[in-house]
């Protein structure tokens, strides 16, 4: 019985030591899951990188996921692009999976791109030819594209603003005018609507550019039931804007 004991300890004590085998091994990676969009919504698409700032992203992104909750109107999908796979971390720190990969994955159609402000859209991604050659390619389809802060600079860049009016982050005015020096941006404004572009000054501010979009859409009673959901007291008159025929 003593022998007995001591077998079994032993065996235990070899078992405890044992390198684990890598968990690689035995778990298969799951495929990628993208989201559940409704066949019957506007598609809108928020493209997000690594420097993204946070109120730029999830201010337009409030406004358009809460019209679900609205009975009635044609709604909108909510999802993010990046061009990667992997988790993008926002300005402030936010750690975000982006939902689609634009330079691999297969994506759904695109009715509404909103751009936020990311930390370099002044310098490095304006020269990154695959995120500018995706919001070219978004453009020939999309019914509206979106900008908040120094997002316009990458459409910008992208040619989407030639011979229409703009603006972006007040303190940034000057920098676009001086990169973009054929371009008509207006300070004032809190956004411009012009064509199918929308332009915002960013902030809390975009808040009422995507306010404005909702109530251009569906009206002014569900663009108040909107912001009366997020506590905020929506007025267009009383927005500094500009809205271009």
């Amino acid at each position: 019985m003593k022998r007995f004991s001591l077998l079994l300890v032993l065996m235990v004590i070899i078992s405890c030591g044992k390198p684990q085998t890598d968990v690689k091994e035995v778990v298969t990676k799951s495929e990628k899951v993208f989201p559940e969009l409704k066949s019957d919504r506007y598609n809108v698409a928020f493209l997000v990188m690594n420097g993204t700032y946070n109120t730029e992203l999830t201010a337009p992104y409030d406004i358009f996921q809460h019209t679900i909750f609205r009975k009635g109107i044609k709604a909108m999908n909510v999802f993010t692009v990046a061009d990667t796979d992997n988790a993008i971390r926002t300005f402030e720190g936010m750690r975000i999976l982006p939902d689609y990969n634009y330079l691999k994955d297969s994506l759904p159609k695109i009715d509404i791109l909103v751009v936020p402000s990311a930390e370099h859209h002044l310098d490095s991604d304006l020269e990154n030819k695959a995120l500018i050659d995706f919001v070219k390619e978004v453009d020939k389809e999309a019914q509206f594209i979106t900008s908040h802060c120094d997002g316009a600079f990458v459409l910008a860049k992208a040619g989407l603003l030639n011979g229409k009016v703009s603006t972006t982050f007040p303190s940034d005015i000057d920098k676009m005018r001086e990169m973009f020096q054929d371009l008509d941006v207006r300070k004032d404004v809190l956004f411009v609507h012009d064509g199918k572009y929308i332009t915002s000054a960013g902030g809390a501010k975009s808040f009422e550019a995507a306010l404005y979009l909702c109530e251009y859409l569906y009206g002014e009673e569900i663009a108040k039931s909107l912001a009366g959901g997020l506590v905020i007291d929506w007025k267009l008159r009383e927005v500094p804007h500009l809205i271009v025929k």
